[in-house]
């Protein structure tokens, strides 16, 4: 099951998610298109509902934290964009501490000589 919900598969739903309801809110905002309003609201709601379930179920096998199935989950209903801005955050984060830790990575600025803080 952890192989199926893995955080690289679950990002690109949330990005596919974010296409979906970007294409609702070009239709919404177009007059005259009521058809398409309806097929990409269907589609934005049971896609939120589907990545709500994913994220749910990839929080218990530990794949994703709780942070980030909460803005899918939760702010995903209102605007998917927030999961997928968190996805985007979360592998940035993991790229730089994997970096960090292979040595090739930007390294920490140690504080100036003489400036206040808690290595004092």
């Amino acid at each position: 099951m952890t192989r199926l919900l893995s955080f690289e598969r679950l990002k690109w739903a949330s990005f596919a998610h974010s296409a979906v309801y970007s294409v609702l809110l070009v239709v919404w905002l177009v007059p005259g298109l009521p058809r398409l309003e309806a097929i990409f609201g269907m589609a934005h709601g049971v896609g939120w509902i589907a990545m709500s379930l994913a994220c749910l179920a990839a929080l218990r096998l530990r794949v994703i934290d709780l942070r980030l199935a909460v803005a899918v989950a939760v702010l995903g209903g209102v605007g998917p964009f927030v999961g997928s801005l968190e996805f985007v955050r979360q592998s940035r984060a993991a790229g730089r501490g994997r970096d960090r830790r292979d040595g090739d990575g930007p390294r920490e600025v140690s504080p100036a000589v003489g400036a206040p803080g808690p290595h004092r």
